[in-house]
Order: structure tokens, then sequence, then C-alpha cells
């Protein structure tokens, strides 16, 4: 059983304050793109994980776990508690999402994983969990895992599970400029804390943009670009100064559009039309400012069997 997923960038990040469980309340407007891993589960004599990077991607993948760390591995597991029955799969794991690159990759393989082993070990003509039953078993492994599931585009609050589809008009065009080594999510939002504490601001209760949700309904693609936010890129710029150098490149590339995703170190831009985006990377490959560039679009559906 083959699962396709998708990669997510977040159009708006907006962190509160920190809640007593260590968790910071958040309003995150995530948007599925088409940069994909593929999940496959073969039955097997005991979980397995193996991972390489798809053909045509150069997406490093020695920080990723093969052992019961690996969250897809910890999926599998979940699926089969759920189901009663042992966790006796391989997993195969084709990466082109970067690894810790804040476009949520070990999050889209928990998310494949759990849908490919609920159809691996369905014994009839339709999955014995539903989608939701597995974006609520997901919300346990992470909180952008239900949103892997699901796809589109959508506003996730509490810790960013929550989740209410959003309304989206078209297709946006996305370039995406990834960072030689990864970042730390929990070290990101550290240094976001560290970073108000010093200035001597109290976090905001964060809200939804109006003005990035219209421009989704409408399909206005400047006005999105004008809404993008991320309450976690000072602290990404903090711990990589060097990716300042890359938002600045693709600004002055014609992006319409610029951010980092999540908690980095990624960095995306949004451009007007399909060839405005090819002519972009192009030009941000040339600059130097990146380890890879690749081309997305979004909104795409979440973890597909294949």
């Amino acid at each position: 059983m083959t699962v396709r997923v998708p990669a997510k960038v977040n159009l708006q990040l907006g962190v509160g304050p920190i809640r007593d469980d260590g968790y910071h309340d958040l309003v995150n407007v995530f948007h599925a793109v088409s940069l994909f891993d593929m999940v496959t589960a073969e039955p097997a004599r005991e979980l397995e994980v193996h991972v390489q990077a798809a053909p045509y991607s150069r997406v490093a993948i020695g920080g990723v776990p093969t052992d019961d760390d690996n969250l897809a591995a910890k999926a599998a597991r979940l699926v089969a508690e759920r189901l009663g029955v042992e966790p006796r799969v391989a997993l195969r794991i084709r990466k082109a999402i970067p690894v810790a690159g804040g476009m949520a990759g070990g999050s889209a393989d928990a998310a494949a994983a759990l849908v490919a082993c609920a159809r691996l070990w369905d014994d009839r003509d339709r999955p014995v969990l539903s989608r939701d039953d597995l974006m609520e078993i997901g919300a346990d492994l992470g909180s952008d895992v239900p949103f892997a599931v699901l796809g589109g585009t959508a506003v996730g609050v509490g810790r960013g599970e929550r989740l209410t589809p959003a309304l989206t008009r078209g297709t946006f065009h996305w370039v995406f400029a990834t960072a030689d080594g990864g970042l730390s999510t929990p070290a990101v939002y550290g240094e976001c804390d560290r970073l108000r504490l010093e200035a001597g601001r109290a976090a905001p209760w964060p809200s939804v943009s109006e003005q990035l949700m219209t421009a989704l309904a409408t399909g206005d693609a400047k006005g999105l670009g004008d809404a993008l936010s991320n309450d976690l890129q000072p602290a990404a710029l903090s711990l990589r100064p060097a990716l300042r150098r890359t938002i600045d490149a693709g600004r002055d590339l014609g992006a319409i559009g610029a951010l980092v995703s999540g908690s980095g170190p990624t960095c995306a831009f949004l451009a007007e039309t399909a060839e405005d985006a090819a002519d972009l990377a192009a030009a941000l490959d040339g600059t130097g400012v990146a380890e890879q560039v690749v081309r997305a679009s979004g909104p795409v559906p979440g973890a597909t069997v294949v």
C-alpha cells in the first residue's frame, strides 16, 4: 500500500503565550503544496523503517531515524493498537520534502503511515478507520500530522491540531529555497520566547488574518503575498542569519511574497503565475543562497493512496 503525502507551508503562523502544558497557543493557516513524500507499507515479520531520498531529489536523509523514534513507526504502532493487530509492517519512505526544513516532512510521513497501515490491515472493501479517526490519532503524534492527513488549506488552532478547512479559490505558485542542514523546531520556539522576553514584549493572543482569508477566498495572489506572516521568522533568522540573504534575494528577484516556512530554515516565495515561478526559481538557483530550489503549487489533497 503506497501513499503520497504533501509538504505544507504556513501562510500565517501566529504564536501566542506558553500554556500550562508547555505548548503555545497557535493560529496556523496550513497550505498543502505539490512537494511529496511517498510511504509504502508492506507486510513484514516485525516493524521496519527504510528511508531513501526520492530519485529526483537532493534531500539529505542522514538525520531521519529508522528506529522507534521515527514518527511513521509511531503512527504504525498506534494504528495497530487501535485495530488490535500486531504492527508487522515494513515502511519504505521516499523523501522529497526537506528534513527539518519547516515543511512538516516527518509529520507528513506519519500521516502517510496512518493511511497506509489502516488500508493494509483492512480486510473489507472500505477502511476500518475513517479519515477523521486518523486525524484524531495523528493529533497524538504532533500538531502538523492531522493537516497532512487532511490537506488543502485549513486553519489550525490550539496547538494547530484543531482544523477548519479554509475556502480557497484557484492555484497558488510557490518557489522553495532549502538550506544546508535543518533547524530544531523546539529550538526555534525557545528562541522566539527568548527574543520576546529580551524585548520585554508579552506574547499576543493570535487571531486569523482577515486579509489572508479574503485573498485565499478570491484567489488573489498579490493579496496573499502581502498577508503572509510568521511569528517564528525572527527566531529562525536569529539562529540562522544567512536566511536573511535568501529572503532578500527572493524579493529582489520578483517574489510577491516571502517568508520562512514554519520553523525554517526553508524559505517560501510566492509568485503570481506558474511562468513567474519558473523564472524566479531559475534566477534564485543562480544566486548561491540556497542548497536547492524547487517549485510547487497548492493547494493539493492530503495523504492519498496511489
